[in-house]
């Protein structure tokens, strides 16, 4: 169903793959949009690695949760991890994609409970997670990434 790397000596492992999606800051979304095109949003997230899913945090409306109510399936991209090797001037470069469906996340409880681990991830302290959960519960939409392949290589920028 998914394609074989065409670079396979470049392929990261599985375990590879997991560690730049659970250590990196952001990627990027892309969703069938509008007119069939593709909508790219770069996001930040939160990987469970406990159920082996990706959460991410939005507003209820907008072009994102109209493209996603339409056709679920998204790709999401992941890079960094970047280094040089001793006496090269080109980055080593890691990325990932994870190509999965996306559940929109209904339960306040659980939505709640989400938000705080992404936030957990970003903010300084708990405290400051809780206070940005207090005013903006309501208006907030979790989407779960549930992967259906992952994918990932290096590359030496060369």
């Amino acid at each position: 169903m998914f394609r074989p790397m065409r670079r396979f000596k470049q392929e990261l492992s599985k375990e590879e793959c997991l560690e730049l999606i659970k250590n990196q800051r952001r990627g990027v979304l892309a969703v069938h949009g509008d007119q069939g095109y593709p909508y790219a949003i770069p996001l930040n997230y939160y990987f469970d690695e406990s159920e082996q899913k990706i959460y991410f945090h939005g507003a209820k409306e907008g072009h994102k949760i109209d493209a996603l109510k339409r056709d679920n399936k998204v790709s999401f991209c992941v890079y960094g991890g970047d280094y040089k090797k001793e006496g090269d001037w080109a980055f080593m470069v890691k990325s990932v994609v994870v190509f999965g469906k996306i559940r929109l996340v209904e339960s306040e409880e659980e939505t709640a409970r989400r938000v705080k681990e992404l936030g957990l991830k970003y903010y300084p302290s708990e405290k400051e997670v809780d206070e940005v959960i207090a005013r903006t519960l309501p208006r907030i939409q979790m989407l779960e990434l549930s992967p259906d392949h992952i994918s990932g290589k290096l590359v030496h920028e060369k």
